[in-house]
Protein backbone atom coordinates (compact mmCIF):
# COMPACT_ATOMS: atom_id res chain seq x y z
CA UNK A 1 0.00 0.00 0.00
CA UNK A 2 3.11 2.74 1.11
CA UNK A 3 4.73 1.49 -2.05
CA UNK A 4 1.51 1.97 -4.22
CA UNK A 5 0.79 5.52 -2.01
CA UNK A 6 4.33 6.98 -2.93
CA UNK A 7 5.29 6.19 -6.17
CA UNK A 8 2.14 6.69 -8.20
CA UNK A 9 0.32 8.70 -5.91
CA UNK A 10 2.62 11.17 -4.27
CA UNK A 11 3.61 13.14 -7.72
CA UNK A 12 0.17 14.01 -8.22
CA UNK A 13 -0.65 15.41 -4.90
CA UNK A 14 2.49 17.45 -4.97
CA UNK A 15 1.65 19.21 -8.56
CA UNK A 16 -2.27 19.19 -7.41
CA UNK A 17 -1.06 20.20 -3.68
CA UNK A 18 1.18 23.14 -4.87
CA UNK A 19 -2.03 24.67 -6.82
CA UNK A 20 -4.30 24.46 -3.94
CA UNK A 21 -1.33 25.91 -2.02
CA UNK A 22 -0.92 28.70 -4.61
CA UNK A 23 -4.80 29.37 -4.62
CA UNK A 24 -5.61 29.74 -1.18
CA UNK A 25 -2.65 32.83 -0.84
CA UNK A 26 -3.60 34.02 -4.15
CA UNK A 27 -6.67 35.45 -6.26
CA UNK A 28 -5.89 32.75 -9.46
CA UNK A 29 -8.38 32.92 -11.84
CA UNK A 30 -9.01 29.62 -12.68
CA UNK A 31 -11.73 30.33 -15.79
CA UNK A 32 -8.37 31.37 -17.65
CA UNK A 33 -6.34 28.50 -17.18
CA UNK A 34 -9.40 26.10 -17.57
CA UNK A 35 -10.27 27.50 -21.15
CA UNK A 36 -6.02 27.19 -21.94
CA UNK A 37 -6.39 23.75 -20.91
CA UNK A 38 -9.65 22.65 -22.71
CA UNK A 39 -9.25 24.78 -25.89
CA UNK A 40 -5.51 24.98 -26.23
CA UNK A 41 -3.34 21.91 -24.26
CA UNK A 42 -6.01 18.97 -23.76
CA UNK A 43 -6.90 19.07 -28.15
CA UNK A 44 -2.71 19.04 -28.18
CA UNK A 45 -2.60 15.81 -26.26
CA UNK A 46 -5.19 13.86 -27.62
CA UNK A 47 -3.47 14.63 -31.56
CA UNK A 48 -0.14 14.10 -30.09
CA UNK A 49 -1.34 10.79 -28.75
CA UNK A 50 -3.55 9.43 -31.13
CA UNK A 51 -0.78 10.16 -33.70
CA UNK A 52 2.12 8.18 -31.72
CA UNK A 53 0.00 5.59 -29.75
CA UNK A 54 0.34 2.14 -30.87
CA UNK A 55 -3.11 0.98 -29.67
CA UNK A 56 -4.99 -0.56 -32.97
CA UNK A 57 -8.70 0.88 -33.87
CA UNK A 58 -10.17 -2.41 -32.88
CA UNK A 59 -8.86 -2.30 -29.25
CA UNK A 60 -9.46 1.24 -29.18
CA UNK A 61 -13.16 1.02 -29.93
CA UNK A 62 -13.09 -2.43 -27.04
CA UNK A 63 -12.04 -0.16 -24.89
CA UNK A 64 -14.71 2.77 -25.22
CA UNK A 65 -17.43 -0.01 -25.30
CA UNK A 66 -16.69 -1.16 -21.98
CA UNK A 67 -16.30 2.74 -20.73
CA UNK A 68 -19.77 3.49 -21.83
CA UNK A 69 -21.18 1.04 -20.34
CA UNK A 70 -19.61 1.35 -17.04
CA UNK A 71 -20.43 4.84 -17.31
CA UNK A 72 -24.25 3.99 -17.93
CA UNK A 73 -24.01 1.73 -14.84
CA UNK A 74 -22.08 4.35 -12.71
CA UNK A 75 -25.00 6.83 -13.65
CA UNK A 76 -27.70 4.51 -12.39
CA UNK A 77 -25.54 3.90 -9.50
CA UNK A 78 -25.54 7.56 -8.52
CA UNK A 79 -29.26 7.84 -9.34
CA UNK A 80 -29.88 5.22 -6.80
CA UNK A 81 -27.45 7.34 -4.25
CA UNK A 82 -30.38 10.54 -4.62
CA UNK A 83 -33.27 8.43 -4.30
CA UNK A 84 -35.64 10.41 -2.17
CA UNK A 85 -34.17 14.24 -2.98
CA UNK A 86 -35.76 16.69 -5.58
CA UNK A 87 -35.02 16.32 -9.16
CA UNK A 88 -32.17 18.41 -9.94
CA UNK A 89 -30.40 17.22 -6.86
CA UNK A 90 -31.27 13.42 -7.79
CA UNK A 91 -29.31 14.31 -11.23
CA UNK A 92 -26.52 15.60 -9.63
CA UNK A 93 -25.85 12.85 -7.61
CA UNK A 94 -25.94 10.36 -10.74
CA UNK A 95 -23.80 12.99 -12.68
CA UNK A 96 -20.95 13.33 -9.60
CA UNK A 97 -20.99 8.96 -9.60
CA UNK A 98 -21.22 9.13 -13.43
CA UNK A 99 -18.66 11.40 -14.49
CA UNK A 100 -14.79 10.80 -13.01
CA UNK A 101 -11.46 12.60 -13.39
CA UNK A 102 -9.89 10.74 -16.60
CA UNK A 103 -8.20 13.61 -17.21
CA UNK A 104 -6.96 15.59 -14.54
CA UNK A 105 -5.85 12.29 -12.49
CA UNK A 106 -6.39 9.17 -14.23
CA UNK A 107 -3.91 9.81 -16.91
CA UNK A 108 -0.77 11.13 -14.48
CA UNK A 109 -1.38 8.30 -12.49
CA UNK A 110 -1.91 5.51 -15.06
CA UNK A 111 1.34 6.58 -16.58
CA UNK A 112 2.78 6.53 -13.13
CA UNK A 113 1.71 2.74 -12.40
CA UNK A 114 1.67 1.29 -16.24
CA UNK A 115 3.99 3.31 -18.33
CA UNK A 116 3.77 4.66 -21.41
CA UNK A 117 1.30 1.82 -22.56
CA UNK A 118 -1.13 1.96 -19.33
CA UNK A 119 -0.96 5.58 -20.27
CA UNK A 120 -1.61 5.28 -24.13
CA UNK A 121 -5.04 3.19 -23.10
CA UNK A 122 -5.37 5.68 -20.81
CA UNK A 123 -5.71 8.25 -23.23
CA UNK A 124 -8.15 6.27 -25.38
CA UNK A 125 -10.58 6.29 -21.88
CA UNK A 126 -9.80 10.14 -21.86
CA UNK A 127 -11.07 10.29 -25.18
CA UNK A 128 -13.50 8.37 -24.49
CA UNK A 129 -14.99 10.16 -21.61
CA UNK A 130 -14.42 13.40 -23.07
CA UNK A 131 -16.87 12.77 -25.66
CA UNK A 132 -19.57 11.10 -22.87
CA UNK A 133 -19.00 13.76 -20.52
CA UNK A 134 -20.15 16.59 -22.67
CA UNK A 135 -22.62 14.15 -24.38
CA UNK A 136 -24.42 12.82 -21.15
CA UNK A 137 -23.50 15.21 -18.65
CA UNK A 138 -26.03 18.12 -20.25
CA UNK A 139 -28.45 14.96 -20.88
CA UNK A 140 -28.77 14.14 -17.33
CA UNK A 141 -29.76 17.41 -16.51
CA UNK A 142 -31.77 18.34 -19.43
CA UNK A 143 -33.49 15.03 -20.24
CA UNK A 144 -37.21 15.87 -19.19
CA UNK A 145 -36.91 19.19 -18.97
CA UNK A 146 -37.34 22.27 -20.97
CA UNK A 147 -34.96 24.75 -22.78
CA UNK A 148 -32.69 22.43 -24.49
CA UNK A 149 -33.11 20.09 -27.51
CA UNK A 150 -30.93 17.09 -28.65
CA UNK A 151 -29.43 19.54 -31.96
CA UNK A 152 -28.34 21.86 -28.81
CA UNK A 153 -26.51 18.90 -27.15
CA UNK A 154 -24.93 18.05 -30.69
CA UNK A 155 -23.87 21.93 -31.22
CA UNK A 156 -22.38 21.74 -27.69
CA UNK A 157 -20.04 18.34 -28.34
CA UNK A 158 -18.90 20.11 -31.30
CA UNK A 159 -17.66 23.50 -30.48
CA UNK A 160 -14.86 21.64 -28.34
CA UNK A 161 -11.76 21.49 -30.14
CA UNK A 162 -10.73 18.01 -28.42
CA UNK A 163 -13.25 16.48 -30.69
CA UNK A 164 -11.64 18.35 -33.70
CA UNK A 165 -8.38 16.85 -32.96
CA UNK A 166 -9.63 13.46 -32.42
CA UNK A 167 -11.45 13.53 -36.19
CA UNK A 168 -8.08 15.06 -37.60
CA UNK A 169 -5.86 12.07 -35.43
CA UNK A 170 -8.19 9.88 -36.71
CA UNK A 171 -8.08 10.89 -40.42
CA UNK A 172 -4.18 11.14 -40.52
CA UNK A 173 -4.15 7.80 -38.59
CA UNK A 174 -6.05 5.84 -41.43
CA UNK A 175 -5.03 8.01 -44.75
CA UNK A 176 -0.58 7.27 -43.32
CA UNK A 177 -0.52 11.12 -43.21
CA UNK A 178 2.44 12.37 -41.45
CA UNK A 179 2.38 16.02 -40.35
CA UNK A 180 5.46 18.19 -40.98
CA UNK A 181 8.26 18.20 -38.31
CA UNK A 182 8.50 21.44 -37.35
CA UNK A 183 4.13 21.23 -36.19
CA UNK A 184 4.78 17.55 -34.79
CA UNK A 185 7.04 18.92 -32.67
CA UNK A 186 5.17 22.17 -31.58
CA UNK A 187 1.61 20.03 -31.01
CA UNK A 188 4.21 17.32 -28.76
CA UNK A 189 5.32 20.61 -26.84
CA UNK A 190 2.16 22.07 -25.96
CA UNK A 191 0.75 17.71 -25.19
CA UNK A 192 3.58 18.00 -22.06
CA UNK A 193 2.35 20.57 -20.72
CA UNK A 194 -1.11 19.42 -20.45
CA UNK A 195 -0.86 16.94 -17.59
CA UNK A 196 1.23 19.30 -15.00
CA UNK A 197 -1.53 22.23 -16.35
CA UNK A 198 -4.32 19.76 -15.51
CA UNK A 199 -3.15 18.68 -12.03
CA UNK A 200 -2.30 22.48 -10.97
CA UNK A 201 -5.95 23.33 -12.20
CA UNK A 202 -7.52 20.27 -10.04
CA UNK A 203 -5.75 21.79 -6.94
CA UNK A 204 -6.30 25.47 -7.93
CA UNK A 205 -10.04 24.22 -7.55
CA UNK A 206 -9.33 22.34 -4.22
CA UNK A 207 -8.03 25.45 -2.83
CA UNK A 208 -10.37 27.75 -3.66
CA UNK A 209 -13.49 25.83 -2.96
CA UNK A 210 -12.14 24.94 0.74
CA UNK A 211 -14.00 22.62 3.05
CA UNK A 212 -16.93 20.78 1.85
CA UNK A 213 -20.35 20.51 3.99
CA UNK A 214 -19.83 17.04 4.46
CA UNK A 215 -23.18 14.39 5.34
CA UNK A 216 -24.30 10.90 5.19
CA UNK A 217 -25.37 11.35 1.30
CA UNK A 218 -21.97 12.86 0.15
CA UNK A 219 -20.59 10.05 2.03
CA UNK A 220 -22.63 7.56 0.06
CA UNK A 221 -22.22 9.30 -3.38
CA UNK A 222 -18.00 9.80 -2.87
CA UNK A 223 -18.07 5.49 -1.59
CA UNK A 224 -20.24 4.76 -5.18
CA UNK A 225 -17.56 7.12 -7.22
CA UNK A 226 -14.22 5.39 -5.90
CA UNK A 227 -15.34 2.13 -4.87
CA UNK A 228 -18.52 1.28 -6.92
CA UNK A 229 -17.37 2.76 -9.81
CA UNK A 230 -13.91 0.37 -10.19
CA UNK A 231 -15.98 -2.94 -9.13
CA UNK A 232 -18.36 -2.02 -11.91
CA UNK A 233 -15.30 -1.49 -14.33
CA UNK A 234 -13.98 -4.71 -13.35
CA UNK A 235 -17.24 -6.78 -13.98
CA UNK A 236 -17.84 -5.17 -17.09
CA UNK A 237 -14.26 -5.77 -18.43
CA UNK A 238 -14.86 -9.42 -17.75
CA UNK A 239 -17.75 -9.82 -19.28
CA UNK A 240 -16.62 -7.66 -22.41
CA UNK A 241 -13.49 -9.76 -22.17
CA UNK A 242 -10.76 -7.32 -22.17
CA UNK A 243 -7.19 -7.95 -22.09
CA UNK A 244 -5.04 -7.80 -18.33
CA UNK A 245 -3.32 -4.07 -19.82
CA UNK A 246 -7.12 -3.04 -20.74
CA UNK A 247 -8.79 -4.13 -18.01
CA UNK A 248 -6.27 -2.95 -15.54
CA UNK A 249 -6.91 1.05 -16.88
CA UNK A 250 -10.62 0.31 -16.99
CA UNK A 251 -10.74 -0.04 -13.53
CA UNK A 252 -7.72 2.02 -12.33
CA UNK A 253 -10.06 4.70 -14.56
CA UNK A 254 -13.07 3.70 -13.02
CA UNK A 255 -11.67 4.51 -9.54
CA UNK A 256 -10.62 8.08 -10.26
CA UNK A 257 -12.80 10.84 -7.94
CA UNK A 258 -15.77 13.26 -9.54
CA UNK A 259 -14.15 15.30 -12.18
CA UNK A 260 -14.17 19.04 -11.52
CA UNK A 261 -16.03 19.34 -15.22
CA UNK A 262 -19.17 17.53 -13.58
CA UNK A 263 -19.22 20.74 -11.24
CA UNK A 264 -18.89 23.45 -14.44
CA UNK A 265 -21.62 21.30 -15.88
CA UNK A 266 -23.98 21.72 -13.34
CA UNK A 267 -23.66 25.02 -12.44
CA UNK A 268 -24.26 25.78 -16.96
CA UNK A 269 -27.45 23.57 -16.23
CA UNK A 270 -28.35 25.15 -12.80
CA UNK A 271 -28.18 21.88 -11.12
CA UNK A 272 -27.28 21.70 -7.75
CA UNK A 273 -23.94 22.49 -7.58
CA UNK A 274 -23.07 22.44 -4.08
CA UNK A 275 -23.93 18.39 -4.04
CA UNK A 276 -21.51 18.58 -6.93
CA UNK A 277 -18.94 20.23 -5.68
CA UNK A 278 -19.33 18.63 -2.77
CA UNK A 279 -18.81 15.33 -4.33
CA UNK A 280 -16.27 16.62 -6.02
CA UNK A 281 -13.77 17.88 -3.11
CA UNK A 282 -15.01 14.71 -0.84
CA UNK A 283 -14.13 12.07 -3.15
CA UNK A 284 -10.92 13.48 -4.28
CA UNK A 285 -9.85 13.32 -0.76
CA UNK A 286 -10.76 10.36 0.20
CA UNK A 287 -9.06 8.90 -3.52
CA UNK A 288 -5.54 9.51 -1.77
CA UNK A 289 -6.05 6.55 0.23
CA UNK A 290 -8.66 4.21 -1.95
CA UNK A 291 -6.43 4.88 -5.13
CA UNK A 292 -3.18 3.43 -3.40
CA UNK A 293 -5.31 0.46 -2.35
CA UNK A 294 -6.73 0.05 -5.98
CA UNK A 295 -3.69 0.10 -7.55
CA UNK A 296 -1.80 -2.49 -4.93
CA UNK A 297 -5.38 -4.64 -6.10
CA UNK A 298 -4.64 -4.62 -9.77
CA UNK A 299 -2.46 -6.70 -10.71
CA UNK A 300 -4.00 -9.88 -8.62
CA UNK A 301 -7.67 -8.59 -10.13
CA UNK A 302 -6.32 -8.14 -13.21
CA UNK A 303 -3.08 -9.69 -14.18
CA UNK A 304 -1.50 -6.76 -15.44
CA UNK A 305 1.67 -5.63 -13.74
CA UNK A 306 2.17 -2.54 -12.37
CA UNK A 307 5.61 -0.71 -14.23
CA UNK A 308 8.87 -0.56 -12.42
Amino acid sequence: MFQALSSVLFPVILVAGLGALLSSRFPIDQGTISRITLYLLSPALVLDVLLKTPVQVGEALHLGVAYAVTLLACLGLGWLCGLGRPGLTQRSYSASVGIWNSGNMGLPIALFAFGQAGFERATVLFLASFVGMYAVGPAVYSLGRGGMSALDAVKDILRLPAIWATVLGVALRLLHVPLPEGLTRGVSLLAQATLPMVLLALGLHLGAAGRPRVNARLWLASGARLIGGPVIALGVGRVLGLDAQNLAVLVLSASMPTAVNALLIAREYDADVETVAGVATLSTLLSVVTIAGVVTLLPTLTGAPLHP
